[in-house]
């Protein structure tokens, strides 16, 4: 506000000069009226009349040296202030000039009472042939001044046919008219008010603004882009060492006199250090000692300490779920984007987890609201984008186990997700992450069971029978969810009433181009064969003849986990229900504290306009609220069992989990 009052003058007399140039006089004086009132001072800088007192005495002279024919004057006058651009360069001021030259050319032949002064015609046209030669030259390719080169050599020019028009009054008055509006044309473009002057310098530059603007958006995607791969990297290499670490307890497990001598687990271990701690390590290291290579193996997994990673300011919960609810679909999207940004660019740890927490505390989407508006029903907006970003939100949630743990206190988010991925079919992405929602929303019993009984198997089996009309995405995650929920009994049980398209689509979808879905499909097919009725319909349909062709073409891990199907295809009704209870009574889900990549990977559908707020920029700009972030002490789930071999899967997954070693 301080600024405002303190450029106030300045504007107001920028509009009064632009009122007067386009001569708005009714609005002008209704508007210096209501300054008047108001109290309101006009800036004297831009209060000056825009007509100046010296181009009006200009103007004044040069026509009366027009009327009175003193060519001298009149040309002295133009070049002094007509600009040179604009007597060489405009095409309208050159054709004028040349008529002008004309008129003082037969200037005393036209006002002479008698014969005209010899030595002063002579010299007018000794003028103008000079102006034909020099200036003039470059309209002797125009039609309509072609004529006009043959005047200077003419006796009598008055009794040509050719130049009888040039000795008319009417000619004379076309000519001092066109050179007053040319006079006022040009005197009004350098008078242009600032306000004019400053819009068309912003246009010129808009161009140049809004690529820059791009640019930053490139960037600012790239950087994103560049520390999610370094959050992954640094995942990966943490699980790398802790596989590693669970692999050395294994083997001093087994060690028992000369199975593995202590020289090849100080080899295998040493491989595993940088290169520049093996020669240390190699001498300073006593692996014959019980436990000394997973213990030095878990010190390598302390974390590096950097330097603090600050909170992220805390926001106003309450306005920015009011403009989710009631602002515009422009408005929503960007907040949904830059709330999913919040989340998934933050960094790992307690930074992270304080978003969420502030998010789930301040029950972000609506999940404990009984409104008949909220934030959840935007899954079902008329608008593609805010469908789609609301999704990717969601699904961003369901990536970590607290966010799991929010969104499943009610049953009402999974009815939403599944009527979303039931009803669309204009927006690949939105169902694509309405599916990995639901997918890793299959890691908890209870919604499990609701999915289940809402017989998503049936329609994730009737999807599954066309796989190369899916996007790798919706195969992968699709195959992961019927996995976990062939799992439990119930859905072994439900699989059971459609035994044979069940077992005919894994069947086809053993031999499926897409390797990553042939651990999710084992470990289904596993799962169903310990139902009686299902492994009667495999055998009547040769599944076992049909496994044995891809235990040729397979490799060794896939070969291994169809043999164990084959026993399981094989095996008597209690030997399969060992085998099932065994399944039933590990239903512990690992917590995962990562973002998948491939859910954060897709281009966004909004770029921001020149001046427009997206990202964290918006939400601290416009939703600020009290400071209330505080650290929390970061909670660890128990370690689990990990997957790394040879049996199917046996517990649920998440694609971006098991990849990675963690079966969630």
């Amino acid at each position: 506000m301080v600024d405002v009052l303190a450029h106030e003058s300045e504007l107001l007399g920028l509009v009064k000069e632009y009122l007067d140039f386009a001569e708005f006089e009714d609005t002008l004086k209704t508007f210096l009226k209501e300054c008047k009132i108001k109290g309101k001072p006009l800036s004297k800088s831009t209060c000056g009349s825009l007509r100046d007192p010296k181009s009006l005495k200009f103007q004044r002279d040069l026509l009366a040296a027009f009327d009175s024919g003193d060519q001298k004057v009149f040309f002295r006058l133009w070049e002094e202030h007509i600009p040179r651009p604009i007597r060489d360069g405009d095409s309208l001021a050159q054709k004028l000039e040349f008529y002008l030259h004309i008129h003082f050319a037969i200037y005393l032949l036209k006002h002479s009472a008698g014969r005209p002064d010899k030595e002063d015609l002579d010299e007018r046209i000794s003028y103008f042939k000079t102006f034909l030669e020099t200036k003039g030259a470059a309209l002797s390719q125009t039609t309509e001044f072609l004529p006009f080169y043959a005047l200077p050599f003419v006796p009598n020019p008055m009794a040509h046919p050719s130049f009888k028009e040039l000795f008319q009054d009417s000619w004379t008055s076309e000519l001092k008219l066109k050179l007053e509006k040319f006079l006022a044309l040009m005197f009004k473009a350098s008078n242009t008010p600032k306000l004019l002057t400053l819009y068309v310098s912003f246009s010129k530059w808009r161009p140049l603004l809004q690529q820059l603007h791009q640019q930053l958006v490139e960037a600012e995607r790239r950087s994103m882009t560049y520390l999610k791969r370094y959050n992954r990297i640094q995942a990966d290499y943490h699980n790398l060492i802790g596989v590693t670490a669970e692999l050395v307890d294994s083997l001093e497990a087994t060690v028992s006199g000369k199975m593995i001598t202590p020289e090849y687990l100080q080899s295998v271990c040493v491989r595993l250090f940088s290169n520049q701690m093996r020669q240390s390590l190699a001498h300073s290291v006593d692996f014959t000692r019980p436990g000394t290579a997973s213990t030095m193996l878990r010190a390598s997994l302390a974390p590096v300490k950097l330097k603090d990673v600050p909170l992220l300011p805390s926001l106003d919960y309450e306005k920015l779920k009011k403009d989710l609810i009631l602002g515009s679909d422009r408005l929503k999207a960007f907040l949904l984007q830059a709330l999913r940004w919040r989340l998934t660019t933050s960094h790992p740890g307690e930074q992270r987890e304080t978003v969420l927490q502030a998010y789930i505390s301040n029950d972000l989407l609506d999940c404990h609201s009984h409104s008949q508006r909220s934030v959840l029903q935007l899954l079902q907006s008329k608008s593609e984008v805010v469908r789609q970003y609301t999704a990717r939100l969601i699904n961003a949630f369901a990536s970590l186990a607290e966010g799991r743990r929010y969104l499943a206190q009610s049953t009402k988010v999974l009815r939403m997700l599944e009527e979303r991925l039931k009803e669309e079919d204009k927006d690949v992405i939105t169902r694509e992450n309405v599916l990995g929602a639901l997918q890793k929303f299959s890691l908890r019993r209870p919604l499990q069971t609701a999915m289940i009984q809402d017989g998503l198997i049936f329609w994730l089996i009737d999807i599954l029978k066309e796989p190369d009309c899916l996007s790798d995405y919706t195969l992968e995650y699709s195959v992961a969810l019927l996995m976990n929920l062939c799992l439990r009994s119930a859905g072994k049980n439900m699989c059971a009433k459609v035994a044979g398209l069940v077992l005919k689509v894994l069947s086809d979808l053993l031999g499926h181009e897409n390797h990553e879905i042939q651990p999710y499909v084992n470990g289904a097919l596993y799962s169903i064969l310990s139902i009686p009725s299902i492994r009667e319909e495999a055998r009547a349909m040769g599944m076992e003849d049909i496994l044995r062709c891809f235990i040729k073409e397979g490799n060794a891990e896939m070969i291994r986990q169809i043999e164990f199907i084959i026993k399981q295809l094989n095996a008597g009704p209690f030997t399969a229900r060992i085998y099932h209870l065994s399944f039933e009574s590990f239903t512990c889900a690992r917590k995962t504290h990562r973002l998948s990549s491939r859910d954060l990977s897709y281009d966004e559908l909004i770029q921001p306009q020149l001046g427009e707020l997206s990202g964290e920029k918006l939400l601290t700009t416009e939703y600020l609220g009290i400071m209330t972030n505080t650290g929390k002490a970061r909670r660890r789930g128990t370690a689990g069992v990990q997957w790394g071999g040879p049996e199917p899967l046996r517990r649920p997954v998440t694609p971006g989990g098991h990849r990675t070693g963690y079966p969630a």
